[in-house]
């Protein structure tokens, strides 16, 4: 093998190294790359014993960053996570019980970045049933944002 060609593991670990892959779309990559099957299969395993490739820790910590940190609903979270690769029922055990509260402040962010408090109330339930929040949570917010004259994220 030439110096200039990785192998499978080499070309993982040069992925994972610059961000946290799941093993669906880490797989995807190296058979794009041409790499064998059997070398994957090989590699991932590898990875996976070496504790490298956990993808429920993976997916643990990309949940809560993006359920901490973004204006996201939880939907479009789920979402976002399965087309990294991660399997639904995983993505599920990250969700927690009670998410009322914070879509709602998720709602509210939304709304304060599109809208005036003056805005018609039924274009901002649209817009944020549209993106994913929980009817309740998006009706609770509007009706918050509507009373909030000065209302600062």
């Amino acid at each position: 093998m030439p110096k200039s060609e990785k192998t499978a593991l080499m070309y993982a670990v040069d992925l994972l190294a610059r961000q946290d892959q799941s093993t669906a779309k880490l797989r995807e990559k190296l058979q794009r790359k041409g790499y064998e099957e059997a070398d994957i299969e090989a590699a991932i395993a590898r990875l996976e014993e070496k504790h490298i490739l956990d993808d429920a820790g993976i997916c643990a910590r990309q949940f809560e960053f993006l359920y901490n940190e973004s204006r996201s609903s939880v939907r479009q979270i789920v979402l976002k996570l399965q087309q990294r690769g991660f399997d639904r029922a995983m993505i599920r055990d990250c969700i927690p019980k009670d998410t009322y509260e914070r879509e709602k402040a998720a709602a509210l962010r939304v709304l304060s970045l599109k809208y005036k408090t003056s805005a018609d109330p039924r274009k901002m339930m649209t817009n944020l049933y549209q993106k994913g929040f929980d009817l309740d949570a998006a009706r609770a917010a509007v009706e918050a944002f509507a009373e909030a004259d000065d209302f600062i994220e």
